[in-house]
């Protein structure tokens, strides 16, 4: 059993005075009786966050930053047939023009069901056939492009761009010029097309572009999924920080208080927290005579821990 679980802790004041209001018994016992053994570190700026990295590690997946083939593998579990091409997860969108910035919202926030979905990627189709591009939809939020200059294009996770400015994560790398091309071309057809004016007439978001993530070409998985449970990324990327306190005590009282009767009854388990840079994976082990001396683990010490991330 090996659980997962990212957006433990924010990096913004807000959160981190959140962060400093936590109670979990659980999670401090947890971590006074177990060990770290693994952590993977790097700055906020990322283009992969730390549970991405965590769970490619878990999987025995190989790439630098931006270029963990997410993509190819969850086209292979939607069923296509990926073969030795490399893929790119495309997910619509809608960019927010804001005063003084173009971010991006939760895609979850347009509510586009499976009709939505398809009347958008006949629209845009053409665009990214005549690019070059294979393209395949397999989800409302789902879509995929196949081309060889997707093997070892960096891009920004999703989750990494949600609510941000999206020029702080689109990048220089001279080979993504084309498909800024395209998104050009896909923003300029969707702006007066009549799908979005029925959206809008529904008091639904318009679709206005898409972002391009997980490239690269299918790989051997040759390790366990691990658990993870995502119950904090909603009110972490909303910013909503008492919904996040409280979606940390449900997983406090839930799923750690499961891991520490498995670690008690002796079974193999981890645990993994995830922040916005690094993530910290701790185990059961034997404490040294000063641990047990020192007794449990001081709850003044969990939030610097959970800082750290």
């Amino acid at each position: 059993m090996h659980l997962m679980i990212p957006y433990a802790a924010p990096m913004s004041e807000a959160g981190r005075q959140a962060s400093a209001s936590l109670k979990l018994p659980r999670l401090q016992a947890l971590l006074g009786r177990w060990t770290e053994v693994d952590r993977d570190s790097a700055d906020e700026w990322s283009l992969s966050p730390p549970h991405e990295r965590a769970r490619a590690r878990a999987l025995g997946l190989r790439g630098g930053s931006g270029q963990l083939p997410w993509a190819a593998l969850q086209a292979r579990a939607d069923g296509l047939a990926v073969g030795d091409r490399a893929w790119g997860l495309v997910t619509p969108a809608h960019w927010h023009l804001g005063t003084d910035q173009v971010s991006l919202l939760d895609p979850q926030t347009l509510m586009l069901d499976e009709a939505g979905s398809k009347a958008c990627f006949d629209a845009v189709q053409d665009l990214f056939t005549s690019a070059g591009y294979a393209v395949h939809r397999a989800a409302p939020l789902r879509w995929y492009i196949a081309h060889e200059s997707l093997a070892r294009l960096a891009t920004a996770s999703l989750d990494r761009v949600i609510g941000r400015n999206v020029d702080a994560w689109l990048g220089s790398d001279p080979a993504m010029q084309p498909l800024r091309r395209l998104q050009s071309e896909v923003q300029m057809l969707l702006y007066t097309h009549p799908l979005n004016e029925q959206r809008e007439a529904q008091g639904l978001l318009p679709v206005n572009s898409f972002w391009l993530s997980g490239c690269g070409v299918a790989q051997a998985v040759t390790g366990i999924e691990p658990t993870t449970d995502a119950r904090l990324r909603g009110s972490a990327l909303a910013d909503d920080w008492a919904a996040w306190v409280k979606a940390w005590d449900t997983l406090d009282e839930g799923p750690l208080a499961d891991l520490l009767q498995r670690a008690d009854r002796g079974e193999a388990v981890r645990l993994t927290l995830c922040g916005e840079r690094a993530a910290a994976t701790f185990e059961p082990a034997p404490r040294s005579l000063l641990q047990r001396a020192r007794g449990l683990f001081a709850a003044s010490a969990m939030l610097p821990l959970l800082e750290s991330l």
